[in-house]
């Protein structure tokens, strides 16, 4: 493997790679299928600060290697033993991280309690290594296939679409080539629907497993074949929809906005509707309290429910107070970078749909405590220190396409839209966020009636759990977003207000902001 390009991405990929979906898959099943006895053990899992810092030890080498293998692609570190090493710190690093949250005799318990568990993780893990290539005949070319039935599926589902719409077609079947003569692109890997297939396969999958006491079975069942087929329409209005933006004139919006946006857009949109489906069709979903299948049960459409029988369902009625707001910022998101190039013009719609979601449920929020004290702009000076440390290593959070865009905008037009990136880095997103990871989530892996855990009773099960899912939500500053997160649930903890980790949120934002403007590493935004 070429040494340059070992040096780009991360040190145990090439080892770690082909052994991903394994190990993914099959700790997956194993959590979600073992979960009901861990729990039971909640009184034996003690949190091990020791183990946690060696974790962190392993993650520091790991993260200090690859920036100083990016730095001489010619070091050491971009041997084949030095890849052996870093995998095996990887793996090292992953089994301390476990060991911290829960005991080792704990798991050990789980695994033989839970024998057949452990045969069906294994067994799952071992399926989604197999078909991990085998799969790929679907879309892409080999020497070992003749027929690429997916491929050729959505090509021609493009074409029959776009006949419609284009007098002028470009269609060439051999490279999977359509489009205009202005605009075409080729139907390959990077416009698979392989991938989207897979997630929605294993969302459904998981979300019946998670919810198989609400819901009628085998019938339940039929919502899989219906949601895949969605996802391949739904890639199919992707790709036509890509096309006719790049003819439009906006090449660079259909690649770098919509091309990126589009599937995740596609994904959520099948994953609400499936979720929406199994908790509001009659046909499907169980009536409250029932225990035995009805015998005909006729089709009904879907209804909204009563806070009644919200509460019997189990499920909070404060979810929607808590999540929405984040969700809309999602959502926003979605369309602001589907409709935008290099530069997401639209990010001011972020800011509204988050203060309109908010504003709604000004109610939900008098029972919070909105206070705080010192330690919150304190906490949140760290996380900035902490959060800025990663660019003076690499030199790299100057080189964004952000500074040259405002730079090509009217002095008004480019403080307006500073003025909402500042004002929903320091107001809307410190609230929202807090309300969904350390609000909602963190409390929710305790109970479904979340809202009546106070926050000083956050574990560190809940603490670890919600704050790895905070940073990955951040990209590529995932490890910072982690700490972050660490950082003002603990604070959170302490303090027992979300005021506490509201305003260290919007400190470490806030000095963010002021960093990037006066510096101009805009990669940090």
């Amino acid at each position: 493997m070429d040494c340059a390009l070992i040096a780009g991405i991360p040190h145990a990929a090439p080892l770690l790679g082909p052994l991903a979906p394994f190990g993914i898959v099959s700790f997956a099943v194993f959590l979600g299928l073992g979960y009901p006895r861990l729990k039971q053990q909640r009184d034996e899992i003690k949190f091990n600060a020791g183990l946690f810092w060696a974790h962190l030890v392993c993650v520091a080498a790991l993260v200090l290697g690859n920036l100083a293998a990016q730095q001489d692609s010619g070091a050491w570190l971009n041997t084949k033993p030095a890849l052996l090493l870093s995998g095996a710190v990887l793996v090292l690093g992953v089994g301390l991280a476990a060991l911290a949250c829960t005991p080792l005799k704990v798991w050990i318990a789980t695994v033989r309690e839970t024998s057949p568990v452990g045969q069906y993780a294994t067994l799952a893990g071992v399926a989604a290594w197999f078909l991990r290539s085998p799969s790929q005949w679907l879309w892409i070319q080999s020497s070992a296939a003749n027929t690429y039935l997916l491929q050729v599926m959505t090509f021609r589902s493009v074409q029959g679409v776009l006949g419609f719409l284009l007098p002028d077609m470009v269609v060439d079947a051999g490279p999977f080539i359509i489009g205009t003569p202005r605009f075409t692109v080729s139907v390959g890997a990077p416009c698979s629907g392989i991938e989207g297939l897979g997630l929605v396969l294993v969302f459904t999958s998981v979300w019946l497993w998670f919810f198989r006491k609400e819901n009628r079975f085998p019938r339940a069942l039929l919502l899989i074949p219906c949601a895949l087929a969605c996802a391949f329409v739904l890639n199919v209005a992707r790709i036509s929809a890509l096309i006719l933006i790049g003819n439009a004139g906006a090449p660079e919006v259909a690649f770098v906005g919509f091309h990126s946006q589009a599937g995740w857009i596609a994904f959520t949109l099948v994953a609400l509707g499936f979720s929406m489906a199994t908790q509001r069709l009659a046909w499907v979903k169980k009536p409250a309290g029932a225990t035995a299948l009805p015998a005909g049960v006729p089709f009904r459409p879907m209804v909204p429910r009563t806070v009644e029988q919200d509460k019997a369902a189990g499920e909070s009625p404060a979810t929607a107070a808590y999540l929405i707001p984040f969700l809309a910022i999602l959502g926003a998101s979605f369309i602001s970078k589907g409709a935008s190039g290099y530069f997401e013009w639209l990010y001011p719609l972020r800011f509204v749909a988050a203060a309109v979601a908010l504003w709604l449920f000004r109610r939900d929020y008098r029972t919070l405590n909105w206070r705080f004290g010192w330690a919150a702009p304190l906490t949140g000076v760290g996380i900035f220190l902490i959060w800025i440390a990663p660019g003076w290593w690499a030199h790299g959070d100057a080189n964004s396409p952000l500074g040259p865009a405002l730079a090509a905008l009217s002095p008004m037009a480019r403080a307006a839209w500073i003025a909402f990136r500042v004002g929903a880095a320091v107001v809307t997103v410190p609230i929202t966020e807090e309300l969904a990871f350390r609000g909602y989530l963190a409390r929710r892996l305790l109970g479904r009636e979340f809202d009546e855990i106070p926050f000083a009773q956050l574990t560190l099960f809940s603490i670890g759990l919600s704050s790895l899912a905070f940073g990955v939500m951040h990209g590529q500053h995932w490890l910072v977003g982690i700490v972050a997160g660490l950082a003002y649930a603990f604070l959170l903890r302490h303090r027992g207000r979300i005021g506490d980790a509201v305003a260290a949120h919007a400190v470490s934002n806030l000095l963010l902001a002021a960093w990037v403007l006066a510096r101009g590493n805009w990669g940090l935004w």
